[in-house]
């Protein structure tokens, strides 16, 4: 035999223990799973991948969806602050009917009792303004059932539907009607 001879036995031997060795390598493999007849099943395709546009859109929602939930919380949170004096303000109303009450029966024998009611009764009226509270107008308007609560109806000079009587005052807080007027309307 010649050196070539020799030489490419060599590398032919090299090249079958390769073969060799993969063979091995494949036969360690086990198949993904196998049937109930003994063959080897194929294996599970992969989920197909959302396209780049599928999640740019979800991503869009998402974030539209953040910024509506944190407008509403804004809102939620001004309204607790505009309204939260609204407890405190009805009580205050109260006192102020009865000062009313009682400047309408005053006596006038002591001009400067009547004198101190009335800077009292102004200076509620001045808390209540400083809070946003607001008396509604009734008397003469038309009857809108948003601002008045009508109690009772009367034979009048006036229009139809034409608030002839405040029998109590309605107030707003921050435009919101916290407590409607009570009022007589006419025929």
């Amino acid at each position: 035999m010649t050196d070539q001879q020799t030489n490419k036995t060599a590398e032919e031997v090299k090249e079958e223990e390769v073969l060799e060795k993969e063979e091995e390598v494949l036969e360690k493999e086990e198949p993904v799973g196998t049937a109930e007849n003994g063959e080897p099943e194929e294996a599970p395709e992969a989920a197909p991948q959302e396209p780049e546009a599928d999640w740019q859109d979800k991503y869009t929602r998402l974030y539209a969806e953040f910024q509506n939930f944190r407008r509403r919380t804004d809102k939620e949170k001004s309204d607790i602050y505009a309204f939260a004096n609204e407890k405190f303000a009805m009580g205050l109303l109260e006192v102020v009917d009865n000062f009313e009450r009682a400047m309408e029966h005053g006596s006038e024998s002591d001009p400067k009792f009547s004198e101190g009611m009335q800077l009292i009764l102004k200076q509620l009226q001045g808390v209540l303004e400083k809070n946003n509270v607001e008396e509604i107008e009734a008397l003469g308007k038309p009857f809108d059932p948003n601002y008045h609560n009508a109690v009772m109806t009367e034979a009048a000079e006036a229009e139809s539907g034409t608030v002839t009587k405040v029998l109590q005052k309605g107030y707003m807080l921050n435009k919101k009607v916290i407590r409607p007027s009570m009022v007589a309307v006419a025929q």
